[in-house]
């Protein structure tokens, strides 16, 4: 079982960065691919980043080069660095762990993740 706490939402001007990170609770976290999505307003939940348990990583098209996932299995934390932020990346952020263990591939379906935190609140003013 993994239990995810996502934090580091908050409200913040156009251009700006934030950090958010995820403490996750459990043994298998090291082993599995993390990802974070994201839910707007009246959207559905979106794809924005994965990682795998050895550091591949795949990136939304909106969101390359200007997010960045890491993580830290010493800490069981995955961070996801974000700059150059814009309104429309005003949304509801969750981090998840997906179903598979040592797996090679970022997955980018939220089918694919068994386990989701939460969820924290970005807002970009312009």
């Amino acid at each position: 079982q993994v239990q995810l706490v996502e934090s580091g939402g908050q409200l913040v001007q156009a251009g700006g960065s934030l950090r958010l990170s995820c403490a996750a609770s459990g043994r298998t976290f090291s082993r599995r691919v993390m990802g974070w999505f994201r839910q707007a307003p009246g959207k559905e939940r979106e794809f924005v980043v994965a990682i795998t348990w050895i550091g591949g990583t795949y990136y939304a098209d909106s969101v390359k080069g200007r997010f960045t996932i890491s993580r830290d299995n010493a800490k069981n934390t995955v961070y996801l660095q974000m700059n150059s932020l814009k309104p429309e990346d005003t949304a509801v952020y969750y981090c998840a762990a997906a179903y598979s263990e040592y797996d090679r591939v970022p997955r980018s379906r939220a089918s694919e993740y068994l386990h989701w935190g939460q969820g924290t609140q970005v807002t970009v003013s312009s």
